[in-house]
């Protein structure tokens, strides 16, 4: 599959993974979607739901996650911050473009250019938060993350990026 055809899959997703309203409690709602996927599927991964301003309004950690997990999460969590847009799409991005991180002024240590990181965005509002997940393959990451928050906006023609 070619880049711009994997652009446009994950572009297409964000456009329809949006929320009407987005509030603490649509965060524990969400959170229990993430941890009961991870129980089902044996998913040894650490999930995370933030506002914008760095709040954590959700979070969770499966049996087999540990501390690199949370370092994934911060980065994840500053690329959507700054970028506005999921970091699988920011890897597709720089990717489009011949680029990286480092060349784009950017500190590894501190952002990622992979999946994991998804934004929460309120029509009408913009993005108003993020939720990440770490643990697996960056696209698996992405795919756990884009399963789970179509069922819960009920969203069921969500096109589905290439999990290898």
């Amino acid at each position: 599959m070619e880049l711009d055809e994997r652009m446009a899959i994950v572009s297409a997703q964000e456009e329809l993974l949006r929320f009407e309203t987005f509030t603490h409690e649509d965060a524990w709602e969400l959170g229990k979607i993430f941890v009961a996927e991870a129980m089902d599927k044996d998913l040894k991964i650490a999930i995370s739901i933030k506002l914008m301003s760095g709040l954590t309004l959700f979070q969770y950690s499966a049996e087999g996650a540990n501390l690199s997990n949370e370092t994934w999460i911060d980065r994840k969590f500053r690329t959507v911050l700054n970028f506005e847009m999921s970091t699988l799409r920011y890897s597709l991005w720089l990717k489009q473009r011949g680029t990286t991180l480092v060349e784009r002024g950017l500190d590894p240590t501190k952002f990622v250019a992979c999946g994991g990181g998804f934004p929460i965005y309120v029509e009408g509002v913009g993005t108003v938060g993020v939720a990440i997940v770490s643990g697996l393959t960056d696209l698996r990451d992405h795919e756990v993350l884009v399963n789970c928050i179509s069922r819960y906006i009920g969203e069921d023609n969500v096109p589905h990026y290439p999990v290898m």
